[in-house]
């Protein structure tokens, strides 16, 4: 009879050994769960959703079906955005997700406020668990922010969707098919979003703020475009490791008068 493990690796499954570790105590020893967790991970059903948690920076936080799976390239945002964040900062995650990056960001940051944002209600409720002490909001990018918050953002996270609408047939069936699509959707050149944080970004910095957001190789030119149009002044962070790029937008004090 096949053990969990082969179930899995017959599946296609490169990490069998640690996901059928990961089943198994997700099914907490019932042998009727685990049968049913196997059976939709060999159907291509993300772990993460059958375990209840995603793993991201050595931590593990709260998901529930459909959110935005925090994902391992995505850690370079939160590394470069910790040089920027110190104690007493207000720091604002947009598109929060699960709450993972902003979390990562600014752990061990004595005094910081984060705000964290959502349009996703399923988002939203995962973000509050996975940020108790955090200020965590349900509506489109900064609607839902309160307005004390206008010029005082120290740190914004963007991590938007930026995959360019017709690319999204070619993502890993388990991000195409079970995350949401606005989750990953950027329109037509993967910056539909990014566009509109950009331009009221400025609004939100404090006067050294920074916008920092991730993006593809073939996206940068026109992400530092973007960023420069609202007045920000873009550099590139790429780690060659994980041929990630991280965009840094700061705040120009010329846009004050």
């Amino acid at each position: 009879m096949p053990t969990v493990i082969d179930r899995l690796r017959a599946a296609g499954c490169v990490f069998a050994e640690d996901e059928a570790a990961l089943l198994t105590e997700a099914a907490a020893g019932d042998e009727q769960r685990l049968a049913t967790l196997v059976e939709r991970r060999v159907q291509g059903y993300p772990i993460e959703y059958l375990v209840g948690w995603a793993s991201f920076a050595g931590e593990r936080f709260a998901i529930e079906d459909g959110v935005f799976i925090p994902r391992h390239r995505t850690e370079l945002l939160a590394v470069t955005a910790r040089t920027f964040i110190h104690s007493g900062h207000t720091v604002l995650d947009l598109c929060c997700g699960t709450g993972a990056l902003g979390a990562v960001a600014t752990r061990g940051r004595e005094r910081t406020r984060l705000v964290a944002a959502d349009v996703d209600p399923a988002a939203v409720a995962c973000a509050r668990r996975n940020l108790p002490h955090a200020e965590v909001y349900e509506g489109d990018l900064f609607d839902p922010l309160p307005e004390d918050l206008r010029g005082r953002v120290d740190v914004l996270l963007a991590n938007v969707p930026y995959v360019p609408t017709a690319q999204i047939a070619f993502l890993p069936e388990e991000f195409r098919v079970h995350e949401r699509r606005a989750a990953l959707d950027g329109g037509d050149d993967g910056l539909r979003v990014l566009r509109r944080v950009a331009a009221e970004a400025p609004r939100w910095l404090a006067r050294d703020g920074r916008l920092l957001t991730e993006a593809g190789d073939a996206q940068l030119d026109a992400v530092h475009a973007v960023l420069a149009g609202s007045g920000l002044t873009p550099t590139t962070v790429t780690d060659p490791e994980t041929e990630t790029s991280v965009v840094v937008g700061s705040m120009s004090r010329t846009i004050y008068p």
